[in-house]
């Protein structure tokens, strides 16, 4: 390939590298000499292979794999830093892996190497069994770059916890990676200063001490990553920080008070880690000195009150014995006059000139200039030399793993565009000594970070080699055996934000169009123009169908495949939405109610269930890696798109049928479900479990005993009252109250037949599909129904659990609080099913319940008592509401 061609990955991006023909279970092991090691590699070999979420690895109380490759450490000075060799040889029945190395971070590279060539004889040993026997490899690499970074955004709602954070470093570790810098605006505990950071989730000292600690055992080096004048905005909104604020994002310089307070930032964020270095911020702080700065000092050219400032804070980071860098864009745009990114960008706009007139910068400032757009070389090479034309002998290239402003990151535009700064970086003309690949949250930090793990593996394996591409199925080894995945899997993910076919769309930065249909206005739907014509519902059903697959299929060889489950779900949501407009304003506009009504209950009821399963899954997530701060800004989204589905519902069901939508809401009753669940207990032809319900126990004759909905009553203290059954609804039969009116019981019960008269045309059978007409007297529902429950104990309320009568909203009520079957769970979250319980999952130490945690969203105690078999009773009373308590 050309060195100026797209990476072989970009040219197939959603199709496997290669065949992923390998099975489970895994071939080979690697055993490592953990008490053999040099002492400076023990703790962290411990803290990969005791936590970390691959196979390869002989653990305490595992079977061992049918061959076994044992791997030793050897840390010599004949080896040059940034390089290490590993030979391996047939010692009879375990062959010997030795590893020489002299940085500590080459060792951990080394590993990872390793684990690719267990994965690489696997795949040879298809053909030739002796691969995995008696390997045969040596494997010797140089590190292109001084310092190999990783910034990750935690400071746009998302705040890694500690244990993320530790995931995170396990894969840099045997990636490559020799720093990692916590971007943190705002989100780091600053003594006797309350309100900074007030209700973000910042770090606390002991965490960043605990988090350096643990890089420092694999050979990473923690670097303070902050804000010093600009992207200010959380602090400076609160009264307390009024007199530091010259905008609303800028903090006010020139002013004493100003230093004093970022003297006590810079202590605060720099003291619990080991490193004397510090990253200073200072980018995109546009309109500095245009606010209270101007009333303050009078007019000042930008340029001129930046690099005053920049000395200002240097010189204290000089006094603490910092060495500080900055991001380089403001000395561009501020020479330009211009706040855009074309003046950082473009190529005549040198600085020079403009800080030729002022003192200049500190010399011992690096300037860290950031790209993540290009896709040519000779542009980052041509603005690296101008930054070094600025007097900065060591500039800093910084490229970016695309996961801001969407809900997954988009791997092939990240590797050509990391490509590109990298060839570029590592090029006689462009070369610097350090680059630094970046992971942003803008907008939210609706992404999970963990998809940026493809992205990781790509710029470490380009930083360890002079050549400008990367072989194929060395990558999809790599991040099969490093990171627990499979390659074209997670590169079938970005598909979210692709268009199934090509346009004449292409900009200089990748699609994020599942993010706006996600949150567009389901009725106004402005973008379906945009997209007429296209058939994103068939392509978003294609993705649906294979991510999930990917996610729900149990493998040791790719558990981190689980978590496509995200994409998946989005994927599905899509499907549903897309075109859901037009599918709803053709039969309005012909005046066809009954069509109008069936789309209401084929697309935008399962759109509904699909969202919130969406929305729960996406919340477990984010409590799994998150700190929990922040996620009310994504839930406030969710909450209002699911407002504006039902409303949307409702009112396209009451126009159907010629019914206000007050009167639906208080005539629902129990056995409405929409046509299609993915739960076991509504599939048909699953068997009902005798020890659980017996057969005999279900009334399944001419009409089904269900308790009407009831609806809320103005009379103080009377709880619920039961409302009328609507006289749309087919024939059923209100359960008898005449003994004991407390004591209605009614639960969710397996497949059975109910008879339910002839309907009319436009009408719903109790818990099935929608049917336009039916001509028997007795037709079969093929979904379950709400049936008669037997009781459980003399006295019912042992059985139950008493909830909040708003706690009726988990139960699927709304408006005037009818009661419907709640959203039920997919088949993987069935308590009933089995699960995988031997597999780790990223960002958690205690890996014994990961995959039940990753699968089932964070049940808080009104879902669990909902959700905890599949057998269901709810208790109704007029002065309480009941939830459902276990049966058998």
């Amino acid at each position: 390939m050309e060195d100026g061609a797209s990476p072989m990955h970009i040219s197939t991006p959603y199709e496997d590298p290669a065949p992923r023909v390998l099975q489970d279970p895994i071939g080979v092991n690697l055993a490592v000499d953990i008490d053999g090691a040099p002492e400076h590699l023990r703790q962290g070999l411990q803290q990969i292979i005791g936590s970390h979420n691959v196979a390869y690895f002989v653990r305490a109380g595992s079977a061992p794999a049918e061959h076994v490759w044992n791997v030793r450490f050897e840390h010599t000075e004949d080896v040059a830093s940034g390089t290490f060799d590993v030979r391996s040889i047939a010692a009879g029945q375990a062959p010997q892996i030795t590893v020489r190395y002299n940085r500590t971070i080459d060792a951990f590279r080394a590993l990872g190497q390793v684990l690719t060539a267990a994965r690489a004889a696997e795949v040879a040993a298809l053909n030739n069994t002796d691969a995995l026997r008696t390997p045969d490899f040596t494997i010797a690499e140089q590190a292109q770059f001084e310092t190999l970074a990783l910034m990750i955004d935690c400071s746009r709602n998302g705040v890694l916890s500690v244990n993320s954070v530790r995931a995170m470093l396990r894969n840099m570790a045997l990636m490559g990676y020799t720093m990692l810098q916590l971007y943190t605006e705002d989100t780091y505990k600053v003594e006797g200063e309350p309100f900074f950071g007030y209700l973000r989730g910042g770090y606390t000292q002991d965490e960043l001490r605990s988090i350096d600690d643990y890089a420092f055992a694999m050979g990473i080096e923690v670097v303070a990553c902050i804000q010093t004048l600009g992207h200010l905005g959380q602090m400076l909104q609160w009264p307390r920080y009024a007199g530091l604020r010259d905008t609303n994002e800028v903090i006010l310089s020139r002013a004493p008070e100003t230093y004093a307070f970022l003297e006590k930032l810079i202590k605060a964020a720099s003291a619990p880690l080991r490193s004397k270095r510090i990253h200073i911020g200072m980018d995109e702080a546009y309109g500095v000195g245009e606010g209270r700065f101007r009333g303050l000092y009078g007019q000042v050219e930008g340029t001129a009150i930046f690099v005053e400032h920049l000395g200002r804070v240097h010189a204290i980071c000089a006094q603490l014995g910092l060495r500080a860098m900055i991001w380089s864009d403001m000395l561009f745009c501020l020479a330009a006059k211009n706040n855009a990114l074309y003046a950082y960008y473009d190529q005549s706009n040198n600085p020079a000139e403009a800080l030729s007139r002022v003192e200049g910068i500190p010399s011992d400032i690096d300037l860290v200039f950031w790209d993540y757009y290009h896709t040519q070389p000779e542009i980052y090479a041509r603005k690296i030399q101008q930054h070094k034309e600025l007097g900065c002998e060591r500039p800093w290239m910084a490229g970016g793993a695309w996961t801001w402003s969407r809900l997954w990151c988009h791997v092939p535009f990240s590797f050509e565009s990391n490509r590109a700064s990298l060839v570029a970086a590592k090029s006689d003309s462009g070369r610097v000594s350090s680059f630094m690949l970046t992971i942003w949250g803008d907008e939210g930090n609706e992404c999970d970070f963990f998809s940026a793990l493809p992205v990781m593996l790509y710029v470490a394996n380009h930083a360890h080699t002079d050549k400008h591409e990367i072989d194929a199925a060395f990558m999809e080894n790599a991040f099969a055996a490093i990171c627990g995945g499979s390659l074209g899997d997670w590169m079938a993910a970005s598909s979210v934000d692709e268009l199934p076919q090509a346009t004449d769309m292409r900009t200089q930065m990748p699609s994020n169009m599942s993010k706006w249909l996600l949150w567009e206005d389901p009725m106004l739907s402005f973008m379906s123009p945009q997209y007429t014509g296209l058939a994103l519902d068939e392509h978003y059903a294609c993705a649906a169908t294979r991510l999930l697959d990917c996610a729900l299929a149990p493998s040791t060889r790719y558990p981190l495949n689980r978590l496509l489950r995200m994409p998946g779900l989005l994927a599905r949501v899509l499907s549903l939405k897309c075109n859901l407009r037009d599918r709803l304003a053709r039969p309005y506009k012909a005046g066809d109610r009954t069509a109008l009504l069936q789309v209401a209950e084929t697309r935008l009821r399962p759109l509904i269930e699909a969202q919130r399963e969406l929305w729960l899954y996406h919340r477990a997530r984010w409590m799994r890696i998150y700190k929990p701060f922040g996620w009310e800004t994504l839930e406030l989204r969710y909450g209002g798109l699911a407002a504006r589905l039902h409303t949307m519902y409702d009112r396209i069901v009451a126009y159907a049928l010629r019914a206000p939508c007050s009167a639906l809401r208080r005539s629902r009753a129990i056995g409405v479900a929409a046509g299609v669940s993915r739960h076991p207990a509504l599939l048909p032809g699953r068997p009902m479990p005798s020890d659980s319900m017996p057969v005999d126990s279900v009334d399944v004759c001419d009409s089904v005993t269900v308790a009407p909905g009831p609806s809320m009553s103005a009379d103080i203290g009377s709880g619920l009252s039961v409302g009328e059954v609507p006289s749309w609804l087919p024939s059923i039969t209100s359960a008898d109250s005449s003994d004991d009116p407390a004591a209605t019981s009614v639960g969710l019960g397996w497949p059975v037949t109910a008879c339910t008269p002839a309907l009319p045309t436009c009408s719903i059978p109790a818990c099935g599909p929608l049917q336009t007409s039916v001509d028997t007297a007795c037709a079969p529902a093929p979904l379950p129904v709400m049936t008669a429950l037997p009781a459980l104990s003399t006295h019912p309320a042992d059985n139950v659990t008493t909830i909040n009568a708003l706690g009726v909203r988990e139960l699927g009520g709304e408006g005037d609080f009818w009661l419907q079957p709640a959203p039920l769970l997919p088949p993987e979250l069935d308590p009933q099913d089995s699960f995988p319980r031997d597999i780790g999952c990223l960002g958690e130490e205690d890996t014994a319940l990961d995959s039940v945690i990753d699968s089932i969203p964070e049940l808080e105690e009104d879902l669990l008592c909902i959700y905890e078999n599949s057998y269901t009773s709810l208790l109704l009373d007029y002065g309480r509401v009941t939830a459902p308590s276990r049966l058998g």
